[in-house]
């Protein structure tokens, strides 16, 4: 079965320095779970394994018992060709997807053919209560619409979102950051106008002064707008 197949070469693969560190830096994921493969090797077995007839085998066969697994199924869903089906994987795993890095790293590349469609779940996406469901639908917002399709709307859409998972709040803010450094003129009004909430306001701002798209002046202006003793 591809999925026994999938896992036996996860584990010829395995890095247990790299797992180690991994599990570390993850800790929403149970170490246990950790195999330990490289992203490089991931992206290049996800490659391969997208092209088989029977990877829905694989996709379909959730929950995974290891990260490793997840991490392959991100980057795999993220290779998938056609749109539909695309979306409808993307819907299926969102509901298992635990931790950070396997919400952004599933980045699939026919939305970008398709981003008039993709509003629709975007929008879906982000109302819901599956805090990693949440952050992906703002990456994907992120991702697809600061530039030729932005419009100031999107920044509304993300600025409604309330959270306290970090997770959540952490990615509003990467969003507002990063819409600074391409749409400067039309979002800072929300940090002038205290739109966001302390937290996520403050981190907002200190990620564009981190960011070489922020001029100089820009940053020493932004600087100016952070809100006192923000918790």
């Amino acid at each position: 079965m591809i999925t026994d197949e999938i896992r036996e070469e996860l584990f010829r693969l395995q890095d247990t320095a790299y797992r180690d560190f991994q599990s570390k830096i993850m800790p929403t994921v149970d170490a246990k779970t950790a195999i330990g493969v490289r992203t490089p090797e991931l992206r290049r077995l996800a490659k391969q394994l997208a092209k088989r007839e029977d990877v829905g085998l694989f996709l379909d066969n959730l929950p995974h018992d290891y990260f490793d697994e997840n991490q392959l199924h991100a980057f795999i869903v993220s290779e998938l060709r056609n749109y539909d089906t695309c979306l409808q994987k993307v819907d299926q795993f969102l509901p298992y997807v635990d931790n950070w890095a396997t919400c952004d790293q599933m980045s699939p590349k026919v939305f970008k053919k398709h981003r008039a469609e993709l509003l629709g779940p975007i929008s879906r996406w982000i109302t819901s209560d599956a805090t990693y469901t949440v952050r992906f639908g703002v990456g994907m917002l992120m991702e697809h619409y600061l530039d030729d399709d932005f419009d100031p709307a999107y920044l509304d859409m993300v600025a409604a979102v309330k959270s306290e998972e970090y997770y959540v709040r952490m990615m509003v803010a990467w969003y507002f950051a990063t819409a600074l450094a391409k749409q400067y003129n039309v979002t800072i009004p929300y940090l002038e106008e205290r739109r966001l909430e302390p937290w996520t306001h403050n981190k907002a701002i200190q990620k564009a002064i981190e960011s070489r798209r922020i001029s100089p002046e820009q940053k020493d202006y932004l600087r100016g707008l952070k809100v006192k003793g923000a918790k």
